[in-house]
């Protein structure tokens, strides 16, 4: 009953935006810079008037965001922005009218004084690229080209004047990314740097995949431009043929463009923005720096629309391009906003954020190794207080390439929230989630009818939906955390109150997982997905229930469980055997599922699946997305046949353009061989696959897993990674194995666990 009101409230909500409340109705013209003093002049003289504002066409520069707050809005009408469709735009950005010189090499330059800071250049429209090295590579998979000498000290005593460059470089363990500012030099030419807080799990950048930007001496090819703020010149290499006399000219400006700002007690309500393009807007990847709880993220609590403070709002028919930072960003209390039929693409941050204020949260903890005694966390279920969006919603949003500059991002992302409703969108091409869903508090989503592929193509250990749940409950350290989760195993639903369900979506990832529940992630019903590419994975959790869906060319990768964890797997059909890593315990109920063959079936059947069968599921047409059934034998399992034609937007403008996933050939199932060795006992293996560094959290495959503990243990643990035996690094097998015979008692051993380096 609960779910379907929550069906009710949005579908009322969605209605409300558009349908006139009793009042007094003005329609009036006016340019953006009018709006907050028109709607004061008209709310002071008719408190419940309804108006509709009708932004007049063309390319607008704001000289202040426009600011809308709970006094412009607290009478019982409703306030429509509304452009022009496809005419009216608001930029972020600023003219000017720079008067070019030739300078040398093909540069030209101009005398140029913008009193603020600003990151991107638009000449005629098209954005521009900072001068940087490596240069810009449209086909490279990091960064448009990343090089590991990006800031060699070769490279680095080559520039005269780096102070005011940044470098961008991706975690070392490929979980997002990290920013930096250059503030100096050192004497054996290191670089002096501020930054490197955008990632939540501290662990230094990527040894290799890294670029450098704004940088004098790098502008060196055709598009790149720098702007030398002491000399107050910018510099510009045009491609050959471009005529830059009489080219309009931009830089970017503002960081939002529209700011809704209420409170709780007092909300901006019945707000509505549809119909207008958002551009130009300035980066914000210096200012991603809040830790939102244990999950790996940090975040900007801004974007081209910040919502926060609001009820009954909406953002409709909008497109957000060329933007630095996020496009719609809803923080603290929200209640039935909601942001549908956009088109979001190319832009430096996330698509559309749901994130809550910590004060709402029980006991929070911001960071992966932080932990509490059980006597000291407030036991109470749910939320403090309303700081937290609620009942809103993302319908039928176009979301695509974006990341351009954060690498921690996602289409949708869902933090600290209750009740999202996220239906219907396409989602694609982003170096992370599509969709990700932060930890636990306060559940109660429904996520269905998305299309969401081409994921994860910059980073790694994810997949096109993720989510974690290092909630109250959990601890780093899993021999605590078994312990009090046997102990109180009730404290698992204080924070994930209602269930997270997934239905009717489709997903493909190919660096990744499909579907990725990753650590603590509980309280899920997932059902009646097509997953293309990556398989199903759930590392320790409780109750998960899984079923009804259809695996292509990949299964199920159960990971570490806990005892008793409630979690069930029935009625899905995968198409290669089970994938378990650390599994001891295997849930409440794993049966009446569908194998490709009878060898994967009978390996299944040591522990699982008494009930379950095998063969060809005899999908309709795969090679054109339709999976339906029709072997009879796989339907007696109880899987049901299920519309897969609903995936992704609805809208017809948005529909047209939007992509679909590549549907991949069928695949049959074999059995891939590993390489081990037996030691005393004790099983060792090369760590070599995504699930592997998955478990254990290596950042990387250099190591030896330890699958078995040999006897005497020398202080090892099944699942350790052995990273160094005395001062001999092991980066694989054959090395242990060269210096195995030095292993004593008294012997150094450094290993991976609980995701991070210890010495035994």
């Amino acid at each position: 009953m609960k779910r379907h009101l929550y069906f009710i409230v949005c579908a009322c909500a969605l209605v409300m935006h558009f349908c006139p409340v009793q009042g007094q109705t003005f329609k009036l013209a006016v340019t953006p810079g009018e709006v907050g003093p028109v709607i004061q002049r008209y709310r002071s003289k008719y408190p419940d008037c309804n108006l509709l504002l009708q932004c007049k066409p063309g390319a607008w520069y704001l000289d202040s965001t426009i600011v809308i707050t709970a006094s412009m809005t607290n009478g019982k009408g409703y306030t429509v922005l509304e452009g022009a469709a496809g005419k009216t735009v608001i930029s972020g950005g600023q003219k000017i009218q720079p008067n070019w010189e030739t300078w040398k090499n093909g540069i030209f330059r101009a005398a140029v004084d913008v009193p603020y800071e600003f990151d991107q250049l638009y000449i005629d429209g098209q954005q521009q690229v900072r001068a940087r090295y490596p240069n810009y590579d449209a086909t490279a998979r990091h960064y448009h080209g990343a090089a590991a000498d990006a800031i060699s000290k070769e490279r680095v005593a080559s520039w005269k004047h780096p102070e005011g460059g940044y470098i961008h470089a991706l975690h070392r363990a490929e979980w997002g990314g990290y920013h930096y500012r250059i503030t100096g030099v050192n004497a054996d030419s290191t670089l002096q740097l501020e930054g490197g807080y955008q990632n939540n799990r501290q662990m230094g950048m990527h040894k290799s995949i890294r670029f450098v930007e704004n940088i004098q001496e790098e502008l060196d090819t055709a598009q790149e431009w720098f702007y030398d703020k002491a000399n107050k010149y910018l510099y510009y290499k045009p491609a050959p043929g471009t005529n830059l006399k009489g080219a309009a000219v931009v830089v970017s400006r503002h960081k939002e463009l529209i700011v809704l700002k209420g409170n709780a007690a007092h909300p901006v309500k019945n707000f509505t923005v549809k119909d207008i393009r958002f551009t130009q807007c300035a980066a914000t990847f210096m200012d991603t720096r809040e830790p939102l709880l244990r999950s790996d993220w940090a975040i900007y609590r801004g974007g081209v629309i910040l919502m926060d403070g609001t009820r009954n709002c909406a953002v409709k028919n909008c497109d957000f391009n060329n933007n630095g930072g996020n496009a719609v960003f809803l923080s603290n209390y929200n209640r039935r906003d909601t942001i549908s039929d956009n088109y979001i693409h190319d832009i430096g941050g996330n698509g559309i954020c749901f994130v809550g204020n910590p004060d709402a949260v029980r006991s929070p903890l911001f960071e992966y190794g932080q932990r509490q005694d059980f006597s000291s966390i407030d036991t109470a279920r749910g939320p403090k207080n309303s700081h937290y969006p609620d009942s809103c919603a993302a319908i039928d949003n176009l979301i695509h390439d974006i990341g351009q500059i954060e690498k921690q991002v996602a289409g949708v992302q869902i933090s600290m929230s209750a009740n999202i409703l996220v239906r219907h969108n396409s989602i694609y091409n982003l170096p992370r989630s599509g969709i990700n869903v932060n930890e636990g508090t306060w559940g109660g989503h429904i996520i269905e009818y998305n299309d969401v592929f081409n994921t994860v193509l910059e980073t790694g250990d994810h997949g096109s939906f993720n989510s974690w749940g290092r909630d109250r409950w959990w601890y780093p350290d899993r021999k605590e955390m078994d312990s009090l989760a046997a102990l109180y195993p009730w404290l698992v639903g204080q924070d994930a109150v209602s269930p997270t369900i997934l239905r009717y979506n489709r997903f493909r990832c190919d660096h990744g997982w499909d579907i990725d529940l990753d650590d603590g992630s509980s309280n899920y019903e997932i059902y009646s997905n097509v997953c293309l590419h990556g398989g199903l994975k759930l590392r320790e959790g409780f109750n998960r229930k899984v079923s009804n869906n259809i695996i292509i060319n990949n299964s199920f990768h159960p990971h570490v469980w806990f005892k008793n964890s409630g979690d069930v797997f029935v009625h899905n059909i995968v198409m290669t055997g089970y994938q378990p890593i650390g599994i001891h315990y295997w849930g409440k109920e794993i049966d009446h599922n569908y194998f490709p063959d009878l060898t994967s079936l009978n390996v299944a059947q040591i522990f699982t699946d008494r009930n379950s069968s095998y063969g060809d599921p005899q999908f309709s047409n795969p090679g054109k997305g339709d999976y339906h059934v029709n072997s009879q034998a796989a339907l007696r399992t109880g899987f049901r046949n299920f519309d897969q034609h609903q995936f992704g937007v609805t809208a017809a403008r948005l529909k047209k353009i939007a992509q679909q996933p590549v549907f991949p050939e069928l695949t049959i199932a074999t059995t891939e061989q590993t390489i081990s060795w037996d030691w005393k006992n004790g099983t060792f293996k090369n760590i070599e696959t995504l699930g592997e560094r998955s478990a254990t959290g290596m950042p990387d495959n250099e190591g030896v897993l330890v699958v078995k503990a040999p006897q005497p243990a020398f202080g090892l643990k099944d699942g350790d990674v052995i990273l160094q035996v005395g001062n001999k690094k092991i980066t694989q097998l054959n090395e242990l194995k060269a210096v195995v015979d030095q292993i004593n008692s008294n012997s150094k051993l450094t290993v991976f666990r609980g995701q991070r380096a210890i010495t035994l």
